[in-house]
């Protein structure tokens, strides 16, 4: 499993309209999106992570390609962003 963790600054009065662009996109995520397994939506109090889950790491790092990513969901958020997102790919072994 690799996963894709994007780590946003988003203040608190901003997160409900975060969580609604994660409802809206979770579904299109996973049933277009080659090699999506998982979406989860993880809130801290320093900030907002989401935490996607792929079969390969290629796959993960195409997704940022997509128009999915760049003109639904990054058009989506940027204006709830306090700063620009955190992206990083793991690999779980």
């Amino acid at each position: 499993m690799v996963y894709l963790q994007i780590t946003l600054k988003i203040s608190p009065a901003n997160r409900p309209a975060a969580a609604g662009v994660y409802q809206r996109y979770k579904a299109p995520f996973l049933e277009t999106i080659a090699g999506s397994k998982s979406k989860e939506l993880l809130v801290r109090d320093e900030d907002v992570q989401v935490l996607h889950g792929f079969d390969t790491a290629q796959q993960a790092s195409a997704y940022l390609k997509t128009d999915l990513f760049t003109a639904d969901v990054v058009t989506a958020l940027k204006p709830l962003l306090d700063a620009a997102p955190d992206v990083r790919i793991y690999q779980a072994t």
